[in-house]
């Protein structure tokens, strides 16, 4: 029998990705995998059931009928992700099922008891590690590559002048100033796409080494004289609430020069530390953008409204939430690439098996026969050491529904 893989429509209010998309079903199907897709799951992505249906995907009316046919499961948004609708999802998976999704521990690690009681094997995918072998199933990154290009087009929209450097019979038109605040995965990508677009482009990072990776793009490194924050695995680590007030201090003059400001600072679990305060907000140029792409944590601007678009000072600060879902049929590409790449590693000869050996697997792994198992979820939680069964062994197959089976900290940038 091969392996049935459920992808059920998205229910988050606002999203429009699909976790699997079309291309994915030949190497799907290689791996012993058969598909099944509930009606419209791809259509807000530009993805009609048609071309599922082509690729050897059975496409299913109802969701109950996905999630009842499936041995494993894949969505963008489960459980704490998806407030309004992720816990009737987590009531239907059933003992031994597999779920593969983005599933927000680290905002509600309480709550992730409840995911585990239903007995399925959990993962979630902003816990995969930053490793070099885990590249491509970082969908954290993925979806931050998105949120940095869309929020230049955001800004690029709101600002009353353009970006680059004209010169007319009209006149010499000056070039937009852009200041890119965080040079993870979504400031790379902003300054990339602030540069195309004609922008003089500053940027600035705790992480010192990050230097030339700005500079390779055509952007100008601002350079503080604070501690460095670099982190394991060279990523930002948190600071102390002193270390931000000097950063603020040095980075006013920049923010008072500069046209368009992006924001990328966000924390998983964690309320966004402020690095733009309303003296910087009220210095800026009249007419000035602020994109914050840290509005869902809370916002790196202390004048941020999630999900809104505000004018204050004279400058309009828009604090959007999932950016990658307005983006939706390639954040989908790159989301089905993601998970792809981590079910090649979980799947052996059309089964699910899970080598507790690997970091990967067990970095990634949120819960598993009944109980919390990710250390650092269940620390956050409360819950102390996991201490597995004697049963369990390094490398434990998938069964059949008759025989169901017994951190660092990192800077999330924009996604």
């Amino acid at each position: 029998m091969p392996l049935i893989i459920g992808v059920p429509k998205e229910n988050c209010p606002g999203e429009r990705r699909v976790s699997i998309v079309p291309a994915a079903l030949k190497s799907l199907a290689q791996m012993g995998a058969e598909v099944v897709v509930e009606a419209g799951a791809g259509i807000e992505a530009g993805i009609p059931d048609e071309q599922y249906s082509k690729a050897g995907a059975k496409v299913c009316k109802s969701r109950d009928e996905v999630f009842r046919e499936s041995e494993l499961l894949v969505l963008v948004r489960a459980a704490a992700a998806n407030p309004e609708h992720g816990a009737a999802d987590i009531e239907r998976l059933r003992e031994g099922q597999f779920l593969i999704a983005q599933c927000d521990p680290l905002t509600d690690p309480a709550g992730m008891s409840d995911v585990a009681e239903r007995k399925a094997a959990v993962f979630a995918l902003e816990l995969v590690p930053r490793i070099t072998r885990a590249q491509s199933m970082d969908v954290l990154s993925s979806m931050a590559t998105i949120a940095g290009y869309k929020a230049v087009l955001l800004a690029a929209s709101e600002l009353p002048q353009m970006f680059p450097m004209l010169m007319t019979a009209a006149g010499t038109l000056k070039p937009a100033r852009v200041f890119i605040v965080g040079a993870g995965v979504a400031g790379l990508q902003a300054i990339a796409t602030a540069r195309r677009l004609g922008a003089v482009v500053n940027a600035y990072d705790v992480r010192p080494a990050v230097k030339e990776q700005v500079e390779s793009l055509g952007a100008r490194f601002v350079e503080m004289e604070l501690d460095t924050a670099e982190g394991e695995g060279g990523y930002a680590r948190e600071m102390n609430e002193e270390f931000y007030r000097k950063q603020r201090e040095l980075m006013l003059q920049i923010v008072a020069e500069s046209d368009v400001v992006i924001t990328t600072a966000a924390i998983p679990g964690k309320k966004a530390p402020i690095l733009i305060t309303e003296e910087m907000v009220r210095a800026m140029p009249p007419g000035s953008v602020i994109v914050d792409l840290a509005a869902e944590r809370g916002g790196n601007c202390e004048l941020t409204k999630s999900g809104e678009t505000c004018r204050e000072h004279g400058v309009t600060i828009l604090g959007p939430e999932n950016l990658p879902s307005t983006v939706p049929n390639h954040a989908s590409q790159m989301y089905s690439n993601n998970v792809v790449s981590l079910l090649k590693l979980l799947i052996k000869d059309g089964k699910v098996v899970l080598d507790l050996s690997d970091e990967v697997v067990t970095g990634t792994l949120l819960a598993r026969g009944g109980d919390v198992v990710h250390p650092f979820v269940r620390e956050l939680a409360g819950l102390g050491p996991y201490e597995p069964t004697p049963a369990e062994s390094p490398q434990e197959e998938s069964k059949s529904e008759d025989e169901p089976p017994a951190d660092t900290y990192r800077i999330a940038d924009g996604n």
